[in-house]
């Protein structure tokens, strides 16, 4: 029982990896870093409301279909957000959290591979 209440160093990595696994996914496809790269020019550029996909299209010159199947993996990674606006929806990055969840899976591979 108390094993329950206490988990173990492997079992919180391992939660910890498990939570970390949809940015991996996201992050690990070049469209979907080009589309970061976009979104992330747009926000630097005074764009904070986003941008629509029809003008990430332009930029990135992937089919409307195949930037709307990227851009749902990084919203469900939580690396995008998405506002809509009459008909249209703008996606806007939020790394914020995402960064955060890959920071504490980093400390706890630290805090395991450190000797004791």
């Amino acid at each position: 029982m108390a094993d329950c209440e206490n988990p173990t160093t492997g079992d919180r990595l391992k939660t910890h990896f498990h939570e970390c696994m949809p940015l991996f996914i996201a992050l690990g496809d070049e469209m979907r870093l080009s589309i970061i790269e976009v979104l992330s020019h747009a926000a630097q550029n005074g764009n904070k409301n986003g941008l629509n996909v029809n003008e990430i299209t332009r930029q990135v010159k992937l089919s409307r279909p195949a930037i709307s199947h990227h851009l749902k993996i990084l919203k469900d990674s939580g690396l995008v957000q998405v506002r809509e606006s009459g008909t249209s929806n703008y996606y806007r990055l939020t790394l914020h959290e995402g960064t955060q969840r890959l920071m504490r899976l980093g400390y706890m591979v630290e805090e395991t591979m450190s000797p004791e």
